[in-house]
């Protein structure tokens, strides 16, 4: 496979990638491609004044070009979305979140099976969230410039500049692949790497689209009475709703600091919504009679759905604890030689702390459960019991 991707050949042939701008076309190359192990994957897309993202260009790159496929020309997408769910070509790409998100939205399909080579450099060692250009210049000493990160994607025709900037996005992620899977083979970290991948994969999928749980997210917020924290949850619940039917961003109807003042504040009319931290005149102005009637049902919507908890800060005796804890795992991710957060995840070890039943015992969240328990959790549920034993 190591003759068919070469970055060279890919690189050199980014300076004049194949487009494709019909569904012939589309469909065509698919079809080749699906006879193929690997091929890279990119998006260009634009997300300034919208809540989903307008896709503006997909890469991607196979054993010999760089393609750049316009989704402002195309009508039909099912061969690329068939070729996403085909389970014989590894699909690659680096930091691929929001590209995964773009696919998920705009195309309903989650490309399978996958590489990231962000993920993959993490668990190597090379770097933790590495960017593309650093992950370049590591693997293959070359040096990728910045070029067009903040280009208008949507503008046709594209400058050869932007075809460029976008095609290199591609063109040497196959050949880093290949340098990647070996290295996790040679570690012995390849179900490792496997494990976490479904996992974020796992985290594509919205799992909460009207908006229900998003006020927990507001630790500030533990110690307010129901009431308040009815209200939290039900403008929260609200303005998540209407960001998606009106395709905006959430703080273009209320930001967060918003959300705060208002239950502090506790609005009764206009007047008093202008008094509310950061609000917009337009929120006052079109939204303010739905926002106040929430505020006013506060007491009973509290009664009739009652709210769940919001985590409150860990108590001060963590403080010295969460250090020893945290220790475990640095020197953990220092004989593996990865990064310390891979092996221990801040959002992991809160979790695994707040398992604490009534007595004493802890239980390995799923993110611990799995390769990490051998590295890191069970000398993490030691340490707690340690802990539970002295008292300290």
């Amino acid at each position: 496979m190591e003759t068919m991707y070469q970055w060279e050949v890919l690189e050199a042939s980014a300076q004049q990638p194949v487009h494709i701008n019909t569904n012939s076309a589309l469909a065509e190359y698919c079809e080749r491609w699906a006879q193929l192990p690997m091929i890279a994957i990119d998006t260009e897309f634009q997300r300034v004044d919208t809540f989903y993202p307008i896709p503006g260009l997909i890469q991607v790159a196979d054993d010999t070009q760089c393609y750049l496929i316009d989704p402002l020309e195309i009508s039909d997408f099912s061969p690329l979305v068939a070729l996403f769910r085909d389970p014989c070509v590894l699909k690659v790409i680096h930091a691929g979140s929001e590209d995964l998100e773009l696919f998920n939205h705009s195309f309903d399909v989650i490309p399978r099976p996958l590489f990231d080579t962000q993920l993959a450099a993490a668990f190597v060692g090379w770097g933790f969230t590495m960017g593309l250009q650093r992950l370049v210049e590591h693997a293959l000493s070359v040096h990728l410039g910045k070029g067009e990160t903040n280009s208008d994607w949507l503008k046709r025709p594209l400058s050869p500049q932007q075809e460029r900037y976008a095609a290199l996005d591609v063109a040497y992620l196959p050949a880093i692949c290949l340098m990647l899977k070996s290295k996790l083979e040679h570690l012995g970290r390849t179900e490792w790497f496997a494990e976490e991948t479904e996992m974020v994969l796992g985290n594509v999928v919205d799992t909460d689209p009207e908006g229900h749980e998003y006020y927990r997210r507001f630790s500030q917020a533990w110690g307010l009475p129901d009431h308040k924290i009815a209200a939290l949850r039900d403008v929260t619940r609200w303005r998540e709703q209407e960001a998606r039917r009106r395709d905006i961003p959430r703080n273009r109807i209320l930001r967060n600091q918003s959300l705060l003042s208002l239950v502090q504040v506790w609005p009764k009319n206009k007047s008093d919504l202008a008094r509310v931290d950061e609000i917009k005149q337009r929120a006052i102005r079109e939204d303010s009679e739905t926002i106040l009637a929430f505020i006013a049902n506060a007491q009973h919507s509290a009664e009739s759905e009652p709210v769940k908890p919001i985590q409150r800060p860990l108590p001060i005796i963590w403080n010295k604890r969460l250090k020893k804890l945290k220790a475990i795992g640095r020197e953990a991710a220092a004989r593996l030689e990865m990064a310390p957060e891979v092996v221990l995840r801040k959002k992991d070890l809160d979790n695994l702390i707040r398992s604490r039943n009534p007595q004493g015992d802890y239980q390995l969240p799923s993110e611990l459960s799995g390769w990490r328990k051998s590295v890191v959790g069970d000398a993490l549920l030691n340490q707690l019991a340690q802990f539970e034993k002295n008292g300290s």
